[in-house]
Order: structure tokens, then C-alpha cells, then sequence
């Protein structure tokens, strides 16, 4: 219950104000709500299945000291492009499907804007820290909580941009992101002492934990400057 409630309330905070998210905002003006429902729950299903799958089989190969040390530079990479912020161009709610069957078309679209995206990134690492043995509800936590964010960014989207306060939801991801970064990273060098070399973890623990603060307070700088 634990892992599911992990993944769920991950997968939840990284989708809010994501691309997609933004997407379906815009395919409301253009689709039934049901229809769009239907083919994004099509799409993160069919999209989360692929992703716990390829980190389950990641995991049975690679030791696991090294899945939880990369696990952990990916929840960190993740925290830190949280911060600096996304600038592409959310042009994906704009092109003009051809497809006239609405759920299939927002199935599409969908699945195209996600691939590669931050939350498909998410559920490679979960099932590739977790294994195959807990692919089952690492897909579940991931799917719900992607779908859970996307039907409230459907729903009140355009309230949350109007009323939460800026940089509010990103600070929440950013934190998470950091704390299951900086665990993972602890669990990895655990294993690596117990089953690789004695290494000192505390003092390797702080001295990344440092260089980590050091590029978040630089990226935030450098984007306060942006602005």
C-alpha cells in the first residue's frame, strides 16, 4: 500500500501543469469529455504498461546497487528540470486531428505528447527500482495517478491557473523529486557497501547531496535572471 500511495501521489504531482496536462485542456474545446477520457485512459495504460515493463526487465538484469543509484539521478535529474522549468512549446492542443473517431484520436495524440515525457520517465524508474515482482502495482499507482492529474487538469484547469499561486505545484514536485532522490541514492550506497566495496556512505551521501543544492541554486538563479 505503502509503494502504491509512492507512485501514485509521484506520478500525480510530476503530470500537474505538464504538457499533456495542458493538452486536454485544450481538446475539451474539440472533444466530449468522455471521449476524451476514454482514449487517455487507453493511452496512460497502454503507456505505463510499456514503461514498468521495460524498467521489470532492466531490473532483472542490472545488480540492484546500480538500479537504485541510477533511480536516484533520475529522481534528482527530474527535481532539478522541475526547477529550471519547461520551455518547449505546448503546440500538441493545437494540430488538428484528421482521426473522426474522438476517443482514437485523443489516444493519438496523447500517446505521441507523452512519449519520452517526464511521468513515462517517472514509470521506468519505479518498475526499474521496484522490479517485476511489484510491476503490477508500480503500473496501477502510475496509471491512476497520471489519470487522476490529467481528469483534474481536464476539469479545473484553467481554476488552478487563475488561482493557485505561481510556482506552487512546481515547488511540491521539486520536493518530492529531491526526497525520493536523495533516499534512493542512500539505499543505493547501502548495497554498494554491503555487496561491492566498503564505501563510506554518509560522507558520500552529503558531498552529492551538496553538488545537488549547488546546481539547483544555479539553475534557479540562472532562471530568475531569465526573468
Amino acid at each position: 500500500m505503502l509503494l502504491f500511495l509512492k507512485v501514485f501521489f509521484t506520478e500525480f504531482i510530476a503530470e500537474m501543469g505538464d504538457k499533456t496536462q495542458l493538452m486536454l485542456i485544450a481538446l475539451t474545446s474539440k472533444y466530449k469529455l468522455k471521449d476524451i477520457i476514454l482514449g487517455t485512459a487507453a493511452a496512460i495504460l497502454v503507456l505505463n504498461g510499456l514503461a514498468v515493463l521495460a524498467g521489470g526487465l532492466v531490473s532483472a538484469l542490472i545488480p540492484d546497487w546500480l538500479i537504485k543509484v541510477v533511480a536516484a539521478l533520475a529522481f534528482l535529474y527530474f527535481a532539478a528540470s522541475t526547477l529550471a522549468g519547461d520551455e518547449e512549446e505546448e503546440e500538441e492542443g493545437n494540430t488538428k486531428s484528421r482521426i473522426q473517431f474522438a476517443p482514437l484520436a485523443v489516444f493519438c495524440t496523447f500517446f505521441v505528447a507523452e512519449l519520452g515525457d517526464k511521468t513515462q520517465l517517472t514509470a521506468i524508474t519505479f518498475g526499474a527500482n521496484e522490479g517485476m515482482g511489484a510491476a503490477l502495482v508500480v503500473w496501477i499507482g502510475c496509471s491512476l495517478g497520471l489519470f487522476a492529474a490529467d481528469i483534474l487538469g481536464m476539469l479545473v484547469g484553467y481554476l488552478l491557473k487563475s488561482k493557485t499561486p505561481d510556482g506552487l505545484l512546481n515547488t511540491l514536485a521539486f520536493a518530492i523529486f529531491t526526497i525520493f532522490g536523495i533516499y534512493t541514492f542512500y539505499q543505493g550506497l547501502k548495497l554498494v557497501q554491503a555487496n561491492v566495496f566498503p564505501v563510506p556512505v554518509w560522507p558520500v551521501l552529503i558531498a552529492v547531496t551538496a553538488i545537488f543544492v549547488v546546481i539547483c541554486a544555479l539553475l534557479f538563479a540562472k532562471k530568475s535572471t531569465g526573468k
